[in-house]
């Protein structure tokens, strides 16, 4: 599989807190912010401080170690989950289009740390400069704050 870009989600207890933590006292600028999350520059990555997960296949407290998830982008998410489920990686949840517009599958690693692969369409915002939908022009069709295409 090819991983075209990379963040690290944090689900913090409180949320509104730790982005004020990550904003204010660290200084690391937003890449963009989505209703209940914040991704953050992070060097050549990005940390995405968001509250609990809409659709993320979490286990209970007593099993589900912390609130750290990976996500990371693949160029072709069918041919990663047919690659993974070869290697006998139990996938948690199958692909799916999620109602944000990202084709997203959950697995986790051996340890139990969940595993998000993200294949982001052609037309979904992470994909395009969205600076020009501001002013009312129409938006480039650059890689975007999500990384490559």
């Amino acid at each position: 599989m090819e991983i075209l870009a990379s963040r690290a989600i944090l689900r913090p207890a409180d949320p509104a807190t730790a982005v004020a933590f990550y904003r204010d006292t660290l200084g690391l600028a937003i890449s963009r912010e989505f209703p209940g999350g914040t991704v953050f520059f992070l060097g050549s990555g990005f940390l995405e401080v968001s509250a609990s997960p809409s659709g993320a296949p979490d286990g209970d407290p007593g099993t589900d170690p912390g609130g750290l998830r990976l996500w990371l982008q693949v160029r072709d998410l069918a041919a990663t989950y047919a690659e993974l489920s070869a290697a006998g990686v139990a996938v948690l949840r199958e692909p799916k289009q999620e109602p944000w517009g990202l084709h997203e599958m959950w697995v986790a690693d051996p340890d139990g740390t969940r595993i998000v692969f993200v294949e982001v369409p052609p037309e979904h915002p992470i994909r395009r400069d969205t600076r020009g939908d501001r002013a009312g022009q129409t938006a480039g069709t650059g890689s975007g704050a999500g990384g490559p295409a």
